[in-house]
């Protein structure tokens, strides 16, 4: 699959250089071995929604990297799958003809796909409203990318979870990339500072 450009990440631009902390995630985590899903529905979340190119899968790979299944199956054990949703900036939109893409990794990762025309961070309504328009603060988004994941969370007032280390570099898309490991230095320099010891 062809990824086009996501003008819709190019929109969002100047609202992120307006407001750098929509790029602070709630929580950043490892991978997804680290969420504690249990913890997350404790706290009033009842629906996810995950990235998933490198952040469950390899770059354009339908099916689950294999060191998460067990975390994926948990995940599951915990929120049903219908609570749980994929939004990629490839499968699922526009570049993905006939949804083919889409309905693989639905097959594979028993989830649904969304079905979206604007591409993260862009697409917070069309999100809420495929799971029947639920309050915001009820949602968790988890994703690699400050820029697209974390910051439509943080703008929808979802909660934001960023998944620091990638599946893997081999096959990713360049300017992802490129952009992902800017959005690293950048977080070095916005993060909050650490409590202090108590």
């Amino acid at each position: 699959m062809v990824q086009s450009v996501n003008f819709a990440g190019l929109r969002s631009l100047w609202t992120l250089l307006a407001r750098p902390s929509l790029l602070v995630p709630d929580l950043a985590v490892r991978d997804i071995r680290s969420l504690s899903f249990s913890d997350l529905h404790s706290r009033h979340i009842r629906y996810l929604v995950f990235d998933k190119d490198n952040c469950l899968t390899a770059p354009y790979v339908d099916s689950i990297h294999p060191p998460y299944q067990k975390a994926w199956s948990h995940c599951l054990s915990v929120f049903p799958a219908q609570n749980v949703l994929i939004v990629s900036n490839s499968a699922g939109t526009p570049d993905d003809r006939q949804y083919a893409a889409a309905c693989r990794v639905e097959q594979q990762l028993g989830v649904p796909v969304l079905r979206h025309h604007e591409k993260k961070p862009r697409c917070i309504n069309e999100i809420l409203a495929h799971f029947g328009n639920p309050p915001p603060h009820t949602v968790a988004v988890a994703g690699d990318r400050l820029a697209t994941d974390v910051a439509m969370a943080n703008m929808g007032g979802m909660m934001s979870i960023w998944v620091q280390n990638i599946v893997t570099s081999k096959g990713d898309n360049p300017v992802a990339a490129a952009i992902r490991s800017a959005e690293h230095l950048l977080y070095r320099l916005i993060k909050p500072p650490a409590p202090p010891p108590k």
